[in-house]
């Protein structure tokens, strides 16, 4: 295993200029997917990626792909990123690190002169976060033959029904001419914040992620009916929001029935008619529950079911609980996971294995290459959130990490 390094400054300078498109007055960023900002970011990209000497292609769902070549052209690529697109209230380095983390990769490899013997690709997918357009994950879903093209360029903008992914990457520039998936990956890496404090806690810069929890989200509707605040007796009431929010603390002791690993949130909700001094009708709200196990997430599922029913029962609702978005825990690649803890041995790193609790780009495309990521500490383990940070030498240690990771993949494709 090779001992190099990067240029950390250079890697900093780069995530902090990225951070100014969308920066928030809080000091984070908001980057939603196929908006004008994600445009002028996906412009600054491959204006790097330009100058590094890289090839630059997009592909229809507007994933961005950046070639450096290699000394033998008909291998396959070893690839490593991100994504560009960030929460509302996102901070500077979740998604973007990994991307400028390829970036800087190149930029190494440029200054020493060195040539792989496989291609290395540099790659943004597109919205990954999920805010803008659900579910998470689009552009690599798509990639992975996960979604079909066409149903991934139909998703609805959450807040505005009339636009959709396609279009909106059709207005912004990036609807690419490239076709989308059905070419080999020899590798896939990918750098990240760890987005929770297991890290930090630890004292460690370096967290080797040898797999990702499972997930389902759900849909719920609560429906009961709207009456005047005032003239209708409780007892007679059919009040969406008692039930819905019943069945939201359900959620919430699930979680906690299944610690410690399981996590259950609900991240939004819609009330109608959402009038002071009328009974709400009709609630709608979601629900994401993650765990490592498959077989505790089936339990945690009938669980919810049987919950939520009986708040119904309590108010005489009907409510219907669909799931929206499954994918099963997914494991790593072994011998990608092991030259990426050989790295962090190599470069004299502290590190533990962990295993990541949201989803990534990477879990999809564990299904079509060997993938494995990097995890640095963030600051009070805090994400998608405008106070998200990262030290500027952890951020370097795991871009040194993935050098020398990739580069062992590289210069061995087989």
């Amino acid at each position: 295993m090779r001992n190099l390094t990067v240029n950390g400054e250079r890697l900093w300078a780069s995530l902090m200029e990225l951070a100014q498109i969308g920066a928030t007055e809080k000091g984070g960023v908001c980057r939603l997917a196929a908006s004008d900002l994600d445009g002028e970011a996906r412009r600054l990209f491959i204006r790097w990626c330009e100058e590094a000497g890289c090839t630059v292609t997009v592909d229809r769902i507007g994933n961005i792909f950046a070639r450096r070549p290699g000394r033998n052209p008909a291998l396959p690529p070893v690839m490593a990123g991100s994504h560009l697109d960030t929460q509302p209230t996102g901070g500077r380095f979740d998604g973007a690190y990994g991307v400028m983390a390829g970036l800087e990769v190149v930029r190494t490899l440029n200054d020493i002169g060195y040539e792989t013997e496989a291609p290395v690709e540099i790659v943004a997918w597109t919205n990954e976060e999920g805010s803008r357009f659900s579910p998470a994950m689009v552009g690599s879903g798509a990639f992975t033959g996960v979604f079909g093209l066409d149903h991934a360029l139909a998703t609805r903008d959450n807040n505005a029904a009339d636009l959709t992914l396609g279009a909106e990457l059709e207005r912004i520039g990036f609807a690419g001419a490239a076709p989308v998936g059905g070419r080999p990956v020899a590798a896939y890496f990918e750098a990240h914040i760890e987005q929770g404090p297991i890290l930090e806690a630890a004292g460690l810069p370096i967290g080797i992620v040898t797999g990702a929890q499972g997930q389902r989200w759900y849909e719920v509707t609560v429906t009961g009916q709207e009456a005047h605040a005032g003239p209708t007796p409780m007892p007679r009431r059919r009040d969406a929001l008692v039930g819905a929010a019943r069945m939201i603390d359900a959620v919430n002791r699930i979680g906690h029935m299944h610690a410690p690993f399981a996590c259950a949130t609900v991240g939004f909700v819609q009330v109608s008619p959402n009038s002071r001094n009328t009974i709400p009708g009709r609630v709608f709200f979601t629900i994401d529950f993650r765990h490592p196990e498959d077989g505790v997430l089936t339990e945690m599922d009938r669980e919810l079911r049987e919950a939520c029913a009986a708040a119904a029962a309590t108010q005489h609702l009907e409510v219907a609980v669909e799931e929206f978005w499954y994918f099963p825990p997914t494991p790593f690649d072994p011998r990608l996971v092991g030259r990426v803890r050989e790295a962090a041995r190599a470069q004299a790193y502290p590190h533990q294995d962990i295993i990541s609790g949201a989803g990534h780009d990477a879990v999809y495309l564990a299904r079509v290459a060997p993938s494995a990521m990097i995890f640095v500490p963030c600051v009070g383990g805090i994400s998608h959130n405008e106070i998200e940070d990262a030290k500027p030498d952890d951020l370097t240690a795991g871009c040194n990490v993935l050098l020398n990771a990739l580069l062992e993949t590289a210069d061995a494709p087989g």
